[in-house]
């Protein structure tokens, strides 16, 4: 049985076209985060205004995840701005439709201030808790657009409103959060900090060459990509005063591409932000290094990501922005502007530069210095890639806000259906992780199984550690090896836990650092070619991560039993055994398995080893006269 869960949308719709101005970041965000979760065991009913009446009331979007439009106002396009009046039809006709369909849904995630509100006035009605994530908070919006900003001044009071009443807030960034404290005082306890993402089926690195022959682009110039809505704050222009100041100041030439806009052929008639932008082209005298591209469908994107040199976004202020990570995701470095949450998924000097959002000077200077260096590119792009697909993938975001969801509804719904619900997706997960871990990991698991076997055949130890649950986990492996698994009869094998002896790891953290405690139990008895195992569900943690170092340096083999993506100590083991899933929960009871496939596969190689040498003893006895039947052992 599928757990509902109602997200409210009111004007970004997973059906809309992108770049238009009020269809980007938060279109793709709900679309993708639904689309997760649904892969997670949820089923995500998408309420959104119904703008075209050509399109059903109910949409089957993909497996798991319905649009529903509502009737509020007239079925045709109205900018959000002026939207927050049709609220009360909004969630008039939502809860008809809620009580025509006999839906009771368990959790409301609400997307956007005046969704929000529909969440609020529906949790009045119906108790239903809800969480917002609202994108974009007005305050922030009215310091940087003014009198630019038409929504209505009652916006501040509905957020805080809204945050008040939330069961949880979702800020997309620490800037966010702090916005989110300063500016409308939201309890610091409330708040849960989950990011946006991307998709690594869309987005990831394509050969340069083949994307600009896809894209019929000079497989030999410069190329910058300025990818989004065509609106003003988006800071475009800034871009473009910024290539111009690479080409007159620095004497380097280059090609804008600008991808965005109302319609596929960039008709300035048909997206005034574009006629504005070609204007000022034209006076600066740049024009010919300037393309429109116009609107381009999603599964395009990634080839203009990937011709590109390099990626600039300077808005004057983002919430969060996700074009950053897609072109992360794909290896291109990424200029942005010093706001929001672009200035925390760039990494300034690693994955690209931050610059002032309104300062072309700073911002072709940057450009310059990424053009001109290639070694600095391909610094950028490992990088990039690396930070992209370890932090911000969709499929980790959709994790946490399931870990989210499950709290809250823990708190609220008690029943025994969706006890066993809970239960029976429980051992869904674990199936689909176990299966996953079966495709993936046989040749690592036999690797660590018969190097370790090898290893203690020849009088070698075995060293393991881990923190927390994965404490237990060594302990248990080590127990086994020590004293018997599944065969009676063999001899004991040399191994120690490391994290079980209380007295070092107390003194020597107290003394001088946790960080240290293994490393220096490694450094006093370990030798070369014995063996050092980490357990870490991340393999991130510091003191798993100096063992692994200080094994290395004295010789021994490193086998490592993670999680996640890895870690460091991914890098640090010679046989890593990482379990594909991001859920701790999963990888801790892959691990147990894995134990007790290692622990099976090591005794019975030892104990074939042992037969075998007995096998030869016995036939010397028996060559020398000295044979006795008597004296053998059955197994």
């Amino acid at each position: 049985m599928k757990r509902q869960i109602a997200f409210i949308s009111e004007h970004a719709s997973p059906l809309a076209a992108l770049g238009g101005v009020d269809s980007g970041g938060q279109n793709v965000y709900v679309a993708q985060v639904a689309r997760h979760l649904s892969n997670l065991g949820y089923q995500i009913d998408m309420y959104t205004r119904w703008d075209d009446p050509s399109m059903p009331q109910i949409v089957n979007w993909s497996p798991g995840v319905r649009v529903i439009h509502i009737e509020a106002g007239q079925k045709s396009f109205i900018p959000k701005e002026q939207m927050l009046p049709l609220m009360d039809a909004f969630t008039k006709n939502m809860l008809s439709f809620m009580e025509c369909e006999e839906i009771e849904y368990k959790l409301i995630h609400a997307h956007f201030f005046m969704s929000g509100l529909v969440a609020a006035n529906i949790k009045k009605r119906k108790g239903i808790p809800y969480v917002i994530t609202f994108h974009a908070l007005g305050e922030v919006r009215k310091k940087f657009q003014g009198e630019a900003d038409h929504f209505p001044p009652e916006r501040y009071d509905v957020e805080k409103k809204v945050a008040f009443e939330a069961d949880k807030v979702i800020a997309e960034c620490p800037q966010d959060r702090e916005d989110l404290i300063n500016l409308y005082d939201v309890n610091p306890d409330k708040i849960i900090m989950i990011p946006a993402g991307f998709s690594p089926h869309e987005f990831y690195p394509i050969d340069q060459l083949v994307a600009r022959n896809v894209l019929g682009l000079d497989p030999k110039e410069h190329i910058i990509l300025q990818l989004g809505r065509m609106v003003p704050r988006k800071g475009v222009e800034n871009v473009i005063r910024g290539v111009h100041s690479l080409i007159v100041k620095h004497d380097m030439s280059a090609r804008l591409l600008i991808v965005g806009g109302e319609s596929d052929d960039a008709d300035p008639k048909k997206t005034p932000e574009i006629k504005r932008l070609l204007h000022i082209a034209q006076e600066l005298e740049i024009e010919n290094h300037i393309t429109f591209v116009g609107r381009r469908d999603r599964n395009q994107l990634k080839y203009y990501y990937a011709a590109s040199d390099v990626f600039v976004t300077t808005p004057w202020y983002e919430p969060f922005g996700i074009t950053p990570l897609e072109a992360m995701a794909c290896g291109i470095p990424v200029v942005g502007a010093r706001v929001g949450g672009i200035k925390y998924s760039i990494r300034e000097g690693k994955t690209g530069y931050l610059v002032s959002p309104e300062n072309p000077e700073e911002l072709s200077e940057r450009l310059r210095d990424i053009l001109s260096n290639p070694q600095l590119k391909l610094f950028f792009k490992q990088n990039a890639i690396e930070r992209a697909n370890s932090l911000f993938t969709w499929a980790n975001i959709a994790h946490s806000m399931s870990r989210l969801y499950e709290e809250i509804v823990s708190l609220t719904d008690i029943s025994v259906e969706d006890t066993m619900s809970l239960i029976e997706h429980n051992f869904e997960q674990l199936i689909e992780s176990a299966n996953l871990s079966r495709e993936l990991l046989q040749i690592p698991i036999a690797d660590a199984a018969h190097t370790v076997a090898h290893a203690l055949s020849r009088g070698k130890k075995l060293l393991a550690c881990g923190n927390g649950g994965s404490a237990t986990d060594a302990q248990h492996f080590v127990g086994e090896l020590v004293g018997r698994f599944q065969i009676d009869g063999r001899k004991a094998l040399p191994a120690l836990a490391l994290n079980a002896d209380p007295a070092i790891i107390t003194a020597w953290a107290n003394d001088y650092s946790y960080d240290d405690v293994y490393a220096r139990q490694v450094e006093a008895h370990g030798s070369p070619g014995d063996i050092f195992m980490g357990i870490s569900t991340s393999g991130s943690s510091r003191n798993i991560i100096r063992a692994f170092r200080r094994a290395r340096e004295r010789g021994l083999i490193t086998i490592a039993l993670l999680g996640k993506q890895g870690g460091p100590a991914r890098n640090l083991a010679d046989i890593a055994i990482v379990v594909p899933s991001l859920d701790t929960t999963r990888i801790q009871e892959i691990h147990i398995n894995i134990i007790h496939t290692l622990c099976e596969v090591i005794e019975r190689k030892i104990m074939s080893e042992q037969l075998d040498v007995e096998s030869s003893v016995q036939t010397l006895n028996l060559f020398s006269g000295s044979y006795n039947p008597i004296r053998q052992t059955h197994y």
